[in-house]
């Protein structure tokens, strides 16, 4: 048998920074979209929609290719603290990326507007227009993203003590190198 790569799999990292920098962008651009009420909201709008399904068809997509393909150990010497907040970071990280495009989409077809990703591509709503259900997922959305803003500011803590207190091999198995 095969002994453990110290290197997720070339597709789990393309897949992995693609996604960061998708949600990076997208809650900067959600933060942008709340905070305005210009012209600029409207443009940040177009882009937010199609990017919070791309990022919920990348994301699972990323759960199949995690869930078929060997990860790479945790050091043993990791604290079983650490090994139990890896994880359950890493589930928080996948919910958060599944639960906030479909929290979009319920709350934009509540709104009773169509879910449009381009000019000819429209979704089919999912939640009949009721404003009192589009207040309360518009809430649970905007909770849910600070949520993940600070999950993503974890994993990066997480992420660069690996790398630069520890040494231990964990930031190097995403980046490919040693």
């Amino acid at each position: 048998m095969n002994a453990p790569s110290r290197f997720f799999t070339p597709l789990a990292r393309l897949l992995h920074w693609l996604m960061a920098l998708m949600v990076i962008a997208m809650l900067f651009i959600g933060a942008g979209m709340v905070a305005s009420v210009s012209q600029r909201h409207e443009w940040l709008l177009h882009l937010h929609k199609p990017l919070g399904i791309a990022i919920l068809a990348l994301v699972i997509v990323r759960l199949v290719v995690r869930f078929s393909t060997r990860q790479p150990p945790l050091p043993s010497d990791l604290p079983l603290w650490q090994v139990l907040a890896a994880k359950a970071s890493h589930l928080l990280l996948y919910g958060l990326m599944l639960v906030l495009p479909l929290l979009g989409w319920a709350m934009i077809s509540a709104a009773g507007d169509p879910v449009m990703l381009s000019s000819t591509v429209q979704l089919p709503a999912w939640v009949p227009a009721n404003a009192q259900v589009f207040a309360v997922l518009r809430k649970a959305h905007g909770y849910l993203a600070y949520l993940l803003f600070l999950t993503v500011l974890l994993h990066l803590a997480a992420a660069l003590f690996h790398g630069w207190v520890r040494r231990d091999g964990v930031l190097q198995s995403m980046l490919g190198k040693d």
